[in-house]
């Protein structure tokens, strides 16, 4: 009789913060399990660079542990890649002073930056936490697959190319949506009286 060796089975989300808030190491290694391959994509969109995502990896394992507790986050995915993003932002503007490198963290960017300044300091005129609110209502008020495009492309910095490959459509389908949500965004501000 050959005994098989059954794989791990992948703990919930509330099981990791569990072991997190119990302060155990082993929240680490159920964290890299679950999410590692997601939070590398998240890295590799905005880097490019396979070591500097491997380092921002070290960093994010290490924010969580020591961000958990005193939170305890609703959607860990989303907390992760939060961290991740953050690391990888910085890790990205630490090189770029460097040298210059590509990223669609640039590309995506600059996308939207006309819609966010207008040549003047943002700082003077738009009280960013209030700017943040509307943002986040209008992001919450697109269709589900508008809301995706616009988190993949924006949060996630993923190429539009891909974007298209994961949602079954062409790159053309993607840039109308995003034009679409960039007017709707452009829209909802000047509503509430930020002038573009």
């Amino acid at each position: 009789m050959e005994l098989r060796h059954q794989p791990k089975a992948v703990l919930s989300d509330g099981e990791i913060i569990d072991l997190y808030w119990k302060r155990d190491e082993q929240a680490i290694k159920e964290t890299d399990r679950k999410y590692q391959h997601f939070l590398l994509t998240v890295a590799h969109n905005i880097l490019r660079n396979g070591w500097d995502c491997e380092e921002c990896l070290n960093d994010t394992y290490l924010g969580a542990w020591n961000a958990i507790p005193p939170a305890r986050p609703k959607a860990l995915q989303a907390f992760l890649a939060t961290i991740m993003r953050r690391t990888a932002i910085d890790r990205y503007k630490a090189v770029t002073r460097q040298k210059r490198i590509d990223s669609e963290l640039t590309v995506a960017l600059s996308e939207v930056e006309e819609l966010l300044t207008d040549g003047s300091d943002p700082a003077a005129e738009l009280d960013a936490r209030e700017l943040g609110r509307v943002i986040s209502a209008y992001i919450r008020s697109l269709p589900k697959r508008r809301r995706y495009i616009f988190m993949s492309r924006y949060y996630m910095a993923r190429p539009i190319g891909e974007i298209a490959e994961l949602l079954g459509c062409s790159e053309s389908t993607v840039n109308k949506e995003i034009a679409a949500i960039k007017r709707g965004l452009r829209e909802a501000l000047e509503k509430e009286g930020y002038s573009l």
